[in-house]
């Protein structure tokens, strides 16, 4: 059965797709933990992210930093966050975020963002990427 994130790029579900290749995709995850907030993850449905193969793997960090440089030029912020969990899609995925404060880190507190919201976000998230 194909997964969440697969479904969003196939068109099965509404997503805001930020960057896409042909290895990976980013996304902006619906329950940010600050403005920017993307899910970057394999096209290749691999479930625990020590399992990616070194290619991919090093790959979807080139594409992490280049998204966490444009989510700083976009949005502010004193450093790019990086967070590999995987408890919520078994796709591995990385989450990478603009963070000002440690307090930012925290999967649990979050609140999901409205689509208006989801979209302004991903239009500048888009131009900062170009």
């Amino acid at each position: 059965m194909a997964s969440l994130f697969t479904k969003i790029l196939d068109g099965q579900i509404p997503g805001q797709v930020v960057h896409q290749d042909e290895v990976c995709a980013a996304i902006l995850d619906i329950m940010p933990l600050t403005r920017g907030h993307v899910v970057l993850f394999p096209r290749e449905e691999v479930d625990h992210w020590i399992d990616v193969d070194g290619p991919t793997r090093d790959h979807l960090f080139e594409v992490a930093a280049t998204i966490g440089r444009a989510q700083l030029s976009a949005f502010g912020g004193e450093r790019t966050g990086l967070i590999i969990q995987g408890f919520e899609v078994p796709h591995a995925h990385l989450h990478v975020f603009p963070t000002k404060d440690a307090k930012d880190f925290d999967l649990t507190d979050r609140e999901q963002t409205d689509t208006e919201e989801l979209a302004t976000v991903a239009e500048q998230l888009r131009a900062a990427l170009a």
